[in-house]
């Protein structure tokens, strides 16, 4: 594999998304970054927001009405995405209910399970509260 070269604009677009609790968009990634690089196209933005998530720096949370967002934080967690607003929040479950889905799994599966990804979906607390 190719040692790949430091880039100033995807090191800014990195940093951006560890600063972030948002989970935004390459759109708004890019209206942000544009501030610091006026000459970069969303293209750049798009080709290193995937090559970070390839990378595993950042994290791709593919969402259900289309355009994919980001997350700076790698750890292993869950997303939850509004059903009424599209706004995407972090879920924090315990490592022995995250073991215990992996088990289920298995349980369930010929092969072996080592990890999951999963999206739930609901009312964010601002839709929630308008109901």
């Amino acid at each position: 594999m190719a040692i790949l070269k430091y880039s100033r604009q995807r090191a800014s677009i990195k940093e951006y998304l560890l600063e972030t609790h948002e989970h935004p968009t390459a759109d708004t990634v890019y209206l942000h970054v544009k501030k610091e690089f006026p000459n970069i196209s969303l293209g750049t933005v798009y080709r290193n927001l995937n090559l970070l998530a390839d990378m595993g720096e950042v994290q791709k949370i593919p969402t259900p009405n289309g355009g994919d967002r980001f997350d700076g934080r790698t750890d292993f967690h869950y997303h939850v995405i509004c059903s009424s607003c599209g706004d995407v929040s972090d879920l924090e479950l315990s490592p022995e209910h995250i073991a215990k889905i992996n088990q289920l799994a298995n349980h369930h599966f010929n092969g072996q399970v080592h990890s999951h990804f999963m999206i739930f979906r609901g009312l964010c607390p601002h839709c929630l509260e308008k109901k």
